[in-house]
């Protein structure tokens, strides 16, 4: 299994006639996914790339759920990037 779907924010598809979706994954660790909720809107307030990367979305016309789905999957792999940081080696 992987982490994001441990969070609960791997993509799972979702089709509908013509048209091609992806949603979250409802499973997962609902707090696990409460964090990367409030991560990411926290980014949005503070970090200037945020705001930038969803005016781009904005222009290639994706919705604000789609978008929020999007950086929840970066917040995902920045905090499992961090998590490997912080685990020590392995014992001799």
């Amino acid at each position: 299994m992987s982490f994001a779907a441990l969070f609960g924010v791997s993509p799972v598809e979702r089709s509908s006639g013509r048209r091609q979706f992806r949603r979250l994954n409802r499973g997962g660790d609902r707090q696990a996914n409460a964090a990367l909720h409030r991560i990411v809107f926290i980014r949005l307030r503070v970090d200037p790339r945020t705001p930038d990367y969803c005016e781009r979305r904005i222009k290639e016309d994706k919705t604000r759920r789609e978008i929020v789905r999007r950086l929840k999957r970066y917040a995902a792999r920045d905090v499992f990037h961090l998590v490997g940081q912080l685990q020590p080696g392995p014992r001799s």
